[in-house]
């Protein structure tokens, strides 16, 4: 494993020595589950972005709305409707 130095306020730092310590654990171990927490929740973010040419076909679709040229999921109903 490979160390790495970060900055962050003091206030924060001592914050997350007083939960490292209330918890018991070293404050290197609380970092890496918290980043193991962040990528986690953004993990289906980027899986998604690595889908090609999904990104080009959202931003298509937003501009579509925004120019009203979208149509209501009601509108979309009826037109589906047998």
């Amino acid at each position: 494993m490979e160390t790495a130095t970060i900055r962050i306020p003091e206030e924060k730092r001592d914050l997350l020595k007083a939960v490292a310590c209330l918890e018991r654990r070293k404050m290197n171990d609380l970092l890496v589950d918290l980043i193991d927490e962040y990528i986690d929740r953004r993990k289906e973010s980027l899986e998604l972005m690595a889908i090609p040419g999904l990104y080009e076909s959202v931003r298509a679709a937003s501009r579509e709305f925004r120019a009203r040229k979208s149509v209501s999921l009601r509108d979309a109903r009826k037109r589906l409707a047998p």
